[in-house]
């Protein structure tokens, strides 16, 4: 066997593993340590096994990751965001499906301050799918409209998918977080004319809000913003005027939602237990899964696996816009079966030099990717955001109507990821602006 024949017999193993459910991390890097002893005997593979964990946990932008987390965690178990949703169930609900063009703005706001799209999701879930029902919302559409507003939680920063893609591309984080503030808006702003749309054709999806809201009631909850609005001006108002990096925005947010959760009495010991916990295994687990794909992107790289790829698709003489296409279909793909982490560390080792041979720009594709694996969030047959609507629902709403319910927000991400691959100065205009 060749060297390049020892890579794609790797490659095709870690997809079978994903297949069969073995841990992401345990397969990526399981595959890995045995590629390197085939190809350079024991030695080798406990030298690299022994290094590169150390090395890739080391690298200091990672550190924020943890913070991020934290931050949400302090957010979501204090409540800090909950009274952005019920402010925008007071403004929106009247309009039709305002309930769930609030959830959306909910996940959008809360997305904020997470980082996480699951995290989103179950805080969004608990809260909003519960309100919808008592409103009369059909079951499934309900719960399709929180599993598809959770996946903003990628898209819009701080984002702990880009921090991960940042730190193996080895482009700006800083960037990537600007860059996803219009994606995310329009991410929004698609869901809430979906939504808006299926009711005016089926009123009978979501009835409308008869209850009169007075204006006094409307402005008194706004006051109950202030927690999330301070925690975001704090965080990206520092971040985006340069006062501090995407690295250190992590810790200066994590502090800033213990202050405020301080302020508001809703700091106690058992808030502050469950979010390190929580923390402790998020972190864990998502270093667990990069380590592996350092592996591995060491283990493709020796075998020439990449090179051999890039050069292959180079002779294709496929444009940038027909590799976006080929790379849409992968992606879409892959989103049926593996988790967002795992389809993103599993294809950056060998997208990557691709990528760089066409000469793409890799602040555009990294943007490209979350929207990508926001997709995967709610395909079938493994669509995580999905399953944790299911998780909080129980046995009121069956899993074919979650995912009938997503349906229609699967066909709006597709127009969006359309737009985007064909103007891209709608992700990388504002970069430009602060770069």
């Amino acid at each position: 066997m060749s060297d390049i024949q020892v890579g794609l017999t790797g490659l095709g193993l870690v997809v079978v593993l994903l297949m069969l459910r073995v841990p992401i991390g345990v397969a990526l890097g399981g595959v890995a340590f045995g590629g390197i002893w085939v190809l350079f005997g024991p030695r080798a593979a406990w030298g690299i096994l022994s290094d590169i964990p150390y090395d890739f946990s080391a690298h200091w932008t990672l550190s924020s990751i943890p913070m991020f987390l934290l931050m949400g965690y302090v957010s979501y178990y204090s409540k800090i965001t909950e009274g952005l949703f019920k402010a925008a169930q007071v403004w929106l609900g009247r309009l039709p499906g305002g309930l769930g063009i609030a959830t959306v703005a909910g996940a959008a706001g809360f997305s904020a301050v997470t980082g996480s799209s699951l995290a989103a999701s179950a805080a969004m879930g608990r809260i909003a799918v519960p309100a919808m029902q008592e409103h009369g919302y059909r079951p499934g559409f309900a719960a399709g409209i929180v599993a598809a507003a959770g996946t903003i939680g990628s898209m819009i920063p701080p984002s702990i998918i880009m921090i991960i893609y940042g730190v193996f591309a080895e482009v700006s984080i800083g960037q990537l977080f600007i860059g996803g503030v219009i994606p995310g808006i329009l991410t929004a702003l698609f869901y809430s004319g979906t939504i808006a749309v299926r009711v005016k054709l089926n009123p009978a999806l979501a009835p409308k809000v008869t209850s009169q809201i007075t204006w006094s009631h409307r402005l008194r909850c706004l006051k109950d913003v202030w927690p999330f609005m301070l925690l975001v001006v704090g965080v990206f108002g520092g971040l985006f005027s340069g006062i501090f990096t995407p690295t250190e925005a992590g810790a200066v947010g994590a502090f800033l939602a213990f202050v405020i959760a301080g302020f508001m009495g809703a700091l106690n010991l058992q808030v502050t237990k469950d979010a390190i916990v929580e923390t402790i295994k998020g972190t864990s687990s998502i270093f667990f899964i990069a380590i592996g794909a350092a592996l591995l992107t060491s283990f493709l790289a020796i075998s020439g696996v990449p090179a051999f790829l890039s050069s292959l698709i180079s002779e294709l003489e496929l444009s940038q816009l027909e590799l976006m296409l080929l790379i849409s279909l992968l992606f879409v793909f892959l989103g049926m079966f593996l988790d967002p982490l795992g389809c993103m560390l599993l294809t950056l080792p060998v997208l990557l030099p691709v990528l760089e041979a066409q000469d793409a720009n890799l602040i555009w594709f990294g943007i490209l990717l979350v929207k990508f694996l926001e997709i995967g969030l709610i395909t079938p047959p493994v669509g995580l955001n999905v399953f944790v609507i299911k998780e909080i629902v129980g046995n009121k709403v069956p899993i074919t109507q979650i995912f009938a319910g997503v349906s229609w927000f699967i066909i709006s991400d597709l127009f969006l990821l359309a737009l985007l691959i064909l103007v891209p100065s709608l992700v990388l205009w504002l970069p430009g602006l602060v770069s």
